[in-house]
């Protein structure tokens, strides 16, 4: 399989060849991480388990892409062993990583970000993005496993990528004799900005469980809270409502209009007695007429 050609003037492609080389003239017995034949972007990486935790004695394989513009950009990282810390083939959201492109710094590289993913295995989750809360037991137990786990790409297992990687380091020692090389630290920033992501993360967990108790207080507060009834104020007097003339009965009834048929529309009308309203000695003094007129006209018509 011939090796395919790349721009070596563009300054990414440059960085990129610098940083394999230098994995690879200065190697770590703890892990490795070496571009793939036919893309420079992809790396795959393999390393030890943080010693003294779940993950002692594990070696956990992983990829690495790179952005067109690194290192201008941070990459992305995903783990493709089981591990019970991170799950596998997802990426992963780290102060690192392309999630968090305002904490990453162009002079960190490849290396820098290996010892800080090794570091990070011993922290919690808390909810991270492609992070997994597992109970010590089964990291263990994950960590005798991936010991066997083969990459398909690289056609090696873990172990035998790690067995070359020392075979290298012994080999450069014997050559220049024992050195004095001292590990990558991982740099403060990538400290502090991953412990103010996790707080960052868990004050946001807090402030949802405020507001939803909040919010029930004032659900509540609402249900048993009557609701403030101001007096109305007075009506203001209108022109229908002024006060009667004595001696005259206020209107009961509205007239009804006529259409031009010359029906008329007795809907909603109201009717009225005429006759209500009347003093009750008028009607006894009608009667009274009523009866000497027919009295007197009976004793004209007896005369004749």
């Amino acid at each position: 399989m011939a090796t395919p050609k790349f721009n070596s003037k563009s300054p990414t492609i440059r960085r990129i060849l610098k940083e394999a080389a230098e994995l690879s003239s200065s190697p770590s017995p703890d892990y490795t991480a070496t571009p793939l034949e036919s893309d420079l972007f992809e790396w795959h990486f393999t390393l030890r388990g943080p010693p003294r935790s779940a993950y002692e004695g594990g070696i956990y394989h992983g990829r690495i892409v790179l952005p067109p513009t690194y290192p201008l950009r941070p990459p992305s990282f995903r783990f493709t062993t089981p591990s019970g810390r991170f799950e596998a083939n997802r990426e992963i959201c780290l102060s690192i990583s392309g999630h968090h492109e305002e904490t990453w710094q162009p002079a960190w590289g490849v290396r820098t970000a290996l010892v800080a993913l090794r570091s990070f295995m011993e922290t919690d989750a808390r909810g991270q993005l492609g992070g997994l809360d597992a109970s010590d037991a089964v990291r263990r137990r994950l960590a005798a496993e991936s010991r066997a786990w083969r990459c398909a790409a690289c056609a090696k297992s873990n172990e035998e990528i790690v067995r070359e990687c020392e075979e290298r380091c012994r080999a450069l020692e014997a050559e220049a004799g024992p050195s004095d090389r001292r590990e990558v630290e991982v740099p403060a920033e990538l400290k502090m900005g991953f412990r103010d992501e996790m707080e960052k993360e868990k004050a946001a967990g807090a402030a949802k469980e405020g507001d939803a108790e909040s919010a029930q207080l004032a659900e509540g507060f609402v249900q048993t809270t009557p609701a403030r009834r101001d007096p109305l104020p007075p009506a203001p007097p209108s022109a229908s409502s002024a006060r009667p003339v004595q001696g005259v009965p206020a209107p009961t009834a509205t007239v009804p209009l006529t259409d031009p048929a010359g029906r008329v529309d007795t809907a909603g009308v109201t009717r009225v007695d005429p006759n209500a309203g009347a003093p009750v000695w008028i009607d006894y003094a009608i009667m009274s007429l009523f009866v000497m007129l027919v009295a007197m006209l009976f004793k004209v018509l007896g005369g004749y």
